[in-house]
């Protein structure tokens, strides 16, 4: 299990791989949160001390009566684990993580491998921006795509039908990538050098911020139907993207989402932040985003 986000251990499964991997046990590489929200905040703490001697950690209260559970020194919550324990088990397993992601990143920058790390809540329409992308950009670029999700090949199947390589990653329980599994799948998959390399992400706003892949950026998605105060409740998805694409917006008439608000709150998080709004269904705002694309691969790649 893992202690702070409380996912269950897993096995993880890559296509074509007989063996299957258990990456919540024992010393294998696994990340986990990001460092931002171990600041303890300002809420008071009540009986903290008691978390630090093994007791019960008891959560912060509000003036609304509200309970805060993410705001003790690991910034989470685990039965059973004191708050120091569940820090020194999040920065033992990040730095095991982080070592492994810049041996990824090392390796995509010496074969100038563009690679981008796609993040979003399941159904905010990931795979049909790709399949979409792919059948746009792959005349020109040549790209790769690595997916993950916890069961099934499915979205990897839809990818292969545009003609481009593709390789699943099923976590089992698990509810994230992480540097491991992406070492892994990229020596299977051998994307070419001079190439763009998508790594489709398990459907999680939570545990996936933190997971360094040896990505160079991340990329959040969020749909018109998910609602326009997504950045304010899941902050750490947004902080930690470098782009965000709004799609779906060939609904806007049909949901409660005002465009302007959501940009508002994704800026609140992160003032440098990259919008683009666009429809993967009907193609509307796919230029800007394939523009973006060419931008980040700039000279690394050549276009055929």
């Amino acid at each position: 299990m893992c202690n702070t986000c409380g996912c269950a251990s897993g096995e993880t499964r890559i296509e074509g791989d007989e063996h299957h991997h258990d990456h919540h046990h024992h010393d294998h590489h696994h990340p986990h949160h990001d460092h931002p929200h171990l600041t303890p905040g300002h809420f008071h703490f009540i009986n903290d001390s008691a978390s630090h001697a093994g007791l019960p950690f008891k959560p912060t209260v509000d003036a609304a009566g509200s309970l805060h559970y993410g705001k003790g020194e690991a910034g989470g919550h685990a039965p059973g684990l004191t708050q120091r324990k569940m820090l020194e088990i999040e920065i033992d397993v990040l730095d095991k993580n982080n070592h492994l992601a810049e041996h990824n990143r090392q390796h995509f920058s010496e074969l100038n491998i563009l690679a981008l790390n796609l993040v979003s809540s399941p159904g905010s329409g990931k795979t049909t921006l790709l399949t979409h992308t792919l059948t746009l950009l792959a005349p020109e670029v040549t790209c790769a795509v690595i997916e993950g999700d916890q069961q099934t090949a499915r979205d990897a199947e839809r990818i292969r039908a545009t003609g481009v390589p593709a390789i699943q990653v099923n976590t089992g329980k698990g509810c994230h990538l992480d540097a491991q599994m992406i070492h892994d799948a990229t020596h299977r998959l051998s994307p070419a050098a001079r190439s763009l390399l998508f790594i489709e992400n398990v459907g999680n706003l939570v545990c996936p911020a933190s997971f360094d892949l040896g990505e160079r950026h991340k990329v959040a998605v969020l749909s018109v139907t998910e609602g326009d105060d997504k950045p304010l409740k899941y902050p750490h998805m947004f902080a930690a993207a470098s782009l965000m694409i709004l799609n779906k917006i060939d609904l806007l008439p049909y949901v409660d989402f005002n465009v302007d608000t959501c940009i508002d709150n994704v800026r609140q998080i992160n003032p440098d932040i990259t919008v683009l709004a666009l429809s993967a269904t009907t193609g509307e705002g796919m230029t800007q985003w394939l523009d973006w694309l060419r931008a980040q691969l700039g000279e690394d790649v050549v276009c055929a």
